[in-house]
């Protein structure tokens, strides 16, 4: 027995690279089916270019990609002695970063607000800027970095810390919360491209999770079935939208049956459990004593 795609069972269980690969379509497929389904004679658009058609196909992907899709990646890798992370090719945002315990439990990082990398320009012993051609010549790495790789991590949590040894992140009975954990900082550089970690991390694994825009490479332009027809439908309204003989109803219709079908297409894939959501409550519902 075949599956639906084509592909036979035996090809699916013996090809590790398509497991799972069933619930998602291709943008490839999506333009075809659209150019057949939308486009032509006596149809809403009666012509139009494929290569706008995969255009607003891309843009969908990106825009359902933020808060709809499931688009989170993660990478994992051992912190080096320079202490940087390269931000990934497709990066978009952050979920969360996490450190990797020598038990597998992934422990949170926080962001601190507190620190930053800023351009930092060579001098002389007189304080003249210094040149390279007509611009000016940066320094390798500023000091305000330099001086954060080099902090020695202290725990607030031991009983013979002072207040003053963590009066940078605030006193121990006034701590701001999130930096009440001894896992680690990080802060983003996103000039330079770089996640800059705390010294108190050289050597140890961290996970990076983040959200990407779906558009790193062929492979990864695609769209889960639940999702199918809102790309459809954005495709269709960002078409209609953008020509000036289409009756504005039909613009709002369609925009609309876009926002609709986004709204199901998000619910479909929250992936809410009756089951699990029961236990989630039951354990809210403790006493404590």
């Amino acid at each position: 027995m075949g599956l639906l795609d084509g592909t036979t069972q035996n090809t699916y269980y013996t090809t590790a690279a398509s497991y799972g690969n069933y619930q998602f379509t291709s943008l490839e497929h999506i333009i075809n089916a659209f150019m057949v389904a939308y486009v032509g004679e006596s149809k809403l658009i009666s012509k139009v270019n494929r290569t706008d058609v995969q255009f607003h196909g891309m843009r969908a992907i990106q825009e359902l990609s933020y808060d709809v899709l499931r688009s989170v990646k993660s990478q994992e890798i051992e912190i080096p002695p320079s202490l940087k992370m390269i931000i990934p090719q497709d990066y978009v945002n952050y979920v969360k970063l996490v450190r990797v315990g020598s038990d597998g439990i992934e422990r949170v990082l926080y962001p601190t607000g507190k620190t930053s990398n800023p351009f930092a320009i060579t001098q002389d012993s007189d304080g003249v800027y210094q040149y390279t051609g007509d611009d000016l010549t940066p320094q390798a790495d500023s000091d305000t970095w330099t001086n954060y790789q080099n902090q020695e991590a202290s725990n607030a949590y031991a009983d013979d810390t002072t207040d003053i040894e963590i009066d940078n992140r605030g006193r121990r009975y006034g701590l701001d919360p999130q930096y009440a954990q001894a896992n680690g900082s990080f802060y983003i550089d996103y000039l330079k491209g770089f996640i800059h970690f705390s010294s108190a991390l050289a050597g140890q694994t961290v996970t990076l999770k983040y959200i990407s825009d779906g558009l790193g490479t062929d492979a990864e332009m695609v769209v889960h079935k639940f999702c199918e027809e809102a790309v459809y439908k954005h495709i269709a309204y960002a078409i209609l939208a953008s020509r000036t003989n289409i009756p504005e109803y039909i613009v709002q219709r369609f925009k609309k049956e876009r926002f609709a079908e986004t709204r199901k297409a998000k619910i479909r894939l929250s992936n809410i459990k009756i089951e699990e959501f029961t236990q989630v409550l039951k354990g809210l519902s403790k006493q404590i004593k």
